[in-house]
Order: C-alpha cells, then structure tokens, then sequence
C-alpha cells in the first residue's frame, strides 16, 4: 500500500448534501481519509496510490458537489537561487 496526499482548494462552502456524499465517499475502497479546513477552504484526502490516483480523487470530490478550483501543492517548491555573482577581477 502506497499512502499519498493531496489537497484541493474549494470556492463555496459545502451543502449539506454534499457533506453526506463525502460521507459515502469514505467508505470508496482506498480512500484513506477527509479532512477539510474550512478557513483555507481546502480539502485534504488521503488515498491509496495502488488503488486510485489523483484525477480519480478529484472525480470523487467534484461527484459529491465540491467545487474544486485547483490542487494545491503540499511542499512549496523551493525558489530558484539568485544567479551566481561575478567574480571579481
């Protein structure tokens, strides 16, 4: 089993009859976990690599009535190193 992460940004809050099909959600054979942070407005899964991959996940997500507006990356790429100065004469 290969435990993966990944976290989706949200514009509206959730009905509550989306909320009850993310309770459905959970029981889809290699979700692992469902945790949203309502004040980022984002919605972190964990899944099962060997079971499903990311474009499923976001299936799911968008089937249960989440609007999904982008993945947010879990680790900020690190920024590009300033350009080595001239050395001097």
């Amino acid at each position: 089993m290969t435990q993966l992460e990944v976290l989706y940004r949200y514009e509206m809050h959730p009905t509550e009859a989306a909320m009850s099909a993310i309770g459905a959600m959970r029981e889809v054979y290699g979700i692992r976990g469902i945790r949203f942070d309502e004040t980022a407005k984002t919605v972190l899964v964990e899944y099962d690599a060997t079971r499903l991959n990311k474009a499923t996940v976001a299936q799911l997500l968008r089937r249960s009535g989440i609007d999904i507006v982008e993945e947010v990356p879990l680790v900020v790429p690190k920024p590009p190193d300033a350009e080595p100065e001239a050395a001097a004469s």
